[in-house]
């Protein structure tokens, strides 16, 4: 007994850890003084993700919790991921003050980090239970987050809005577990492999199931035709929630789907690639085309952001260790062009309130060199425009499909990254090109820290590259090897 119990705990040590960390800086703010618990609750809060960042590192690979949870390369590397995420969410909400110029309420930073556990469990469930545990724990601080701002009526319609259609998505994705346990016997991913291997013929129970559980994991990566959700929200939200909700939580759902798809039900992938060939062409072309009327910078990630879910489903629909490596690295570059992108809509205010229209960014490379500059990065970034993250990213889950044999599906996303360039080139044409109106207000030193750095990374991407691609395949490897 005690070998095991020790594994239990060494595996998924990041994971207890930023729980107790969590629930001790709760504690800590509601004792502090009202109106000075914000900025102690965030140091605190990025001090708990960088302890738990060193600690996945430390963490040995192996199985426990009686074969739900597991720690392995893959599950490392999208935890990093997930951790950078939730981290410059939490530093975009230091300076952060809504229309009423209020600092946030110190809950939010301490419900990003409950929501980072939740996604990191998600990370390492092997067993569909687990998964729904990880998954809820995760959704259910979101739908907070989402209605942070209580005297905004657009976030509190948005919390509502993700509250009743996530909790749709929750439920058939429950139901679809219970139809592949009520036809399996098994809620393990091995055990559900050999279950499908060792029929000739799936029964139309479990067909449905497995379908079900996809348009679950779909409706949390806002997928077409499970994408409804995604402009209001992203509009209505506070702005560091939404950049919150852009990478994290879509990152453990895109782990989720990854493991699902490939480790229980990968024996039987030529029946499934269809359906997810389909929905990442309607996800490209959708996102493609709905972005170009937006006025909305906001609404328009969020139409961009469903296009750009269905490249990196690319990698899955190849299904084999090169494709998950090249889901991983486009996920890895989006979370830098993604991330910085939304630190430059955060620093958009005028006489301290936000604006949110593309029209608001005309002239700023005269009013403001350095934001222009950052935001033409991630713009070109998203573009695919080379030497920059998003082009390889693009290269990587384009070549892996052609590869594989999906040329219809290389050819819509070559067409929806011509036409996703316009509205991203529009952007960098309003600000270089038009009139200047009023400057902003100078950004503060936390949004000049995460839209510098990410537009750094975005643009050195290339040079590690390399060692990004070894760590992904050795990720790879150990999810699909």
């Amino acid at each position: 007994m005690g070998v095991p119990s020790l594994l239990n705990w060494a595996v998924a040590l990041p994971e207890i850890v930023l729980t107790l960390a969590g629930s001790i800086i709760l504690v800590v703010g509601v004792f502090l003084r009202r109106g000075k618990r914000f900025f102690p609750v965030v140091i605190l809060s990025i001090a708990a993700l960088l302890l738990t960042a060193f600690l996945v590192f430390l963490a040995p690979s192996g199985v426990g919790y009686s074969e739900t949870f597991v720690n392995d390369a893959f599950a490392r590397f999208m935890k990093l991921l997930i951790i950078i995420g939730g981290g410059a969410a939490i530093i975009l909400s230091v300076s952060y003050r809504g229309d009423e110029q209020k600092p946030l309420p110190f809950e939010v930073p301490v419900l990003m980090l409950f929501s980072t556990l939740g996604a990191m469990l998600m990370v390492s469930s092997i067993n569909l239970m687990a998964l729904f545990v990880g998954l809820e724990l995760s959704s259910l601080a979101i739908y907070i987050l989402c209605a942070a701002g209580r005297e905004n009526v657009l976030s509190s319609e948005a919390g509502l809005k993700y509250f009743i259609l996530g909790s749709l998505a929750s439920g058939l994705l429950l139901y679809g577990i219970s139809l592949v346990y009520g036809y399996t016997g098994t809620m393990e991913y091995h055990g559900l492999i050999n279950a499908v291997r060792s029929v000739d013929a799936l029964p139309m129970g479990l067909v449905v199931g497995i379908v079900f559980i996809l348009v679950g994991l779909c409706f949390k990566l806002s997928i077409v035709p499970f994408h409804m959700w995604t402009p209001d929200v992203y509009q209505g939200s506070l702005t560091p929630v939404t950049a919150y909700m852009s990478v994290a939580p879509k990152f453990a759902a895109f782990a989720l789907l990854l493991r699902v798809m490939l480790e229980s039900f990968g024996g039987i992938a030529p029946r499934w690639a269809l359906l997810l060939e389909a929905v990442s062409m309607l996800s490209m072309l959708y996102g493609a085309l709905a972005a170009i009327p937006q006025s909305n910078i906001k609404r328009l990630m969020a139409y961009s952001s469903i296009g750009h879910m269905g490249y990196a489903m690319m990698g899955l629909i190849a299904d084999s260790v090169v494709g998950v490596q090249a889901t991983l690295i486009y996920l890895a570059a989006y979370l830098f062009m993604n991330s910085g992108a939304f630190a430059c809509i955060s620093a958009m205010r005028r006489k301290g309130y936000e604006v949110f229209g593309i029209e608001d960014l005309a002239g700023l490379s005269k009013t403001d060199p350095g934001m222009a500059a950052a935001m033409a990065i991630f713009m070109f970034s998203m573009a695919g425009v080379p030497p920059l993250a998003g082009f390889f990213g693009k290269f990587v889950v384009f070549a892996t499909a052609w590869q594989s044999g999906f040329y219809t599906l290389v050819a819509v996303g070559v067409i929806s990254s011509v036409i996703g360039a316009y509205y991203y080139l529009r952007i960098v044409k309003v600000m270089y090109f038009d009139a200047p109106v009023q400057a902003f207000d100078r950004p503060a030193p936390s949004l000049m820290f995460v839209s510098g750095s990410m537009s750094v990374a975005t643009v050195l991407f290339v040079v590690f590259l390399g060692p990004l691609m070894t760590v992904a395949q050795q990720a790879a490897v150990a999810l699909a090897g």
